[in-house]
């Protein structure tokens, strides 16, 4: 049993069972060091972007949208979105889904647990149970899930739903994604077609997490700073909780719109435009009161294709700013180091 995993040679204990166990303090595992524990009371004056989609198909209106759109990538490598095509019950839908497998019983979990970063399938706690120094307030489920008729057959089969749920969910990010890309290259003055195939055979990763009231907040975090590997991150979130770095380090709180969902560069799009977009830097703080529960739709191009700084935005002034990487040498770096001691972005940048 997991609980017992604490006095066996098995580490593995969710925090679902911790938060079923009602423990008053989080174990020491749990505990960062002073300098890493996040600031919960946070200036809440920042505006951030909201995008409203449905502008973009409308002649009068798309120009103004676009620059929207390139001040946040600019500025902050983030914004939300709503009018973005994706009808209110997929969304609720989605979240059932999740909520259903997370209360599912620790022994029908175990079955999809995995330390391996590549296993198409996996259920896990924290970043990496097995080898994290410390652990982070989190329970997940990962899988992939384009084009989903290669993956869905492995994705959990109980709750009975779930397939069904998180499928529709899962292929409606998919056709936002690719309205997100061409909206986002063309901000970059880059031609979508050159991409476009790419973009439409790239990986789409599924990473559902699950972040129970925890009775510590102040000591620990549900995820470390981090920013993501892809092209972007399309994350629905079902309360606050997630903050992001702005330009000035300066962590800033996401509030919680109903409906929206939230738009994240990725490390492929700080290389694809040498340096001009940044993938933003975000981590995961806790309620002592509410569970939170997150869908973060994975975005990358195809698994063995390199990217670097496109061409168009190379040159005298713009010297090439980083190495070509592919998704493949990401989960290959993960697997050996600690993306909270050292983001994969900065083992790629040239130095000056």
């Amino acid at each position: 049993m997991e609980g017992e995993g604490e006095c066996s040679d098995n580490p593995f204990t969710s925090v679902m069972t911790l938060a079923k166990m009602r423990v008053p303090h989080v174990p020491q595992r749990y505990v960062l060091p002073p300098s890493q524990r996040p600031t919960l009371t946070l200036d809440l004056t920042a505006t951030l972007p909201i995008v409203d989609l449905s502008t973009l198909h409308h002649a009068s209106q798309r120009s103004l949208t676009l620059d929207t759109i390139q001040g946040a990538c600019k500025e902050l490598g983030f914004f939300q979105v709503v009018n973005h095509g994706i009808p209110l019950p997929v969304i609720h839908d989605a979240l059932a889904a999740a909520t259903e497998f997370f209360n599912l019983s620790l022994e029908e979990k175990m079955t999809l647990l995995s330390d391996n970063v590549h296993n198409p399938v996996r259920y896990g706690t924290s970043l990496n149970h097995a080898s994290d120094k410390v652990h982070y307030w989190r329970d997940f489920i990962k899988h992939y899930s384009h084009p989903i008729s290669d993956w869905i057959h492995l994705w959990p089969s109980n709750p009975p739903s779930y397939k069904d749920k998180m499928g529709n969910y899962a292929k409606a990010v998919q056709v936002l994604h690719k309205q997100l890309m061409e909206a986002i290259l063309e901000t970059l003055g880059l031609n979508f077609g050159n991409l476009q195939k790419e973009i439409e055979e790239g990986n789409q990763l599924m990473a559902i997490n699950c972040y129970p009231a925890c009775p510590e907040p102040d000591l620990t975090l549900g995820m470390p700073p981090h920013s993501d590997y892809g092209t972007l991150t399309v994350l629905l979130q079902s309360g606050p909780g997630l903050q992001l770095q702005d330009n000035k380090k300066k962590w800033l709180s996401v509030p919680f719109v109903e409906g929206a969902l939230l738009v994240q560069l990725g490390d492929q799009i700080e290389v694809m435009s040498n340096g001009q977009y940044k993938s933003v830097v975000h981590q995961v703080t806790l309620s002592a009161e509410n569970k939170r529960l997150s869908i973060a739709s994975l975005h990358s191009l195809p698994i063995n294709k390199k990217i670097g700084p496109a061409p168009e935005l190379v040159d005298e002034q713009h010297p090439v700013s980083y190495n070509e990487f592919s998704f493949r040498d990401f989960l290959d770096y993960i697997s050996s180091n600690d993306i909270a001691d050292k983001r994969f972005i900065d083992s790629i940048k040239k130095s000056v």
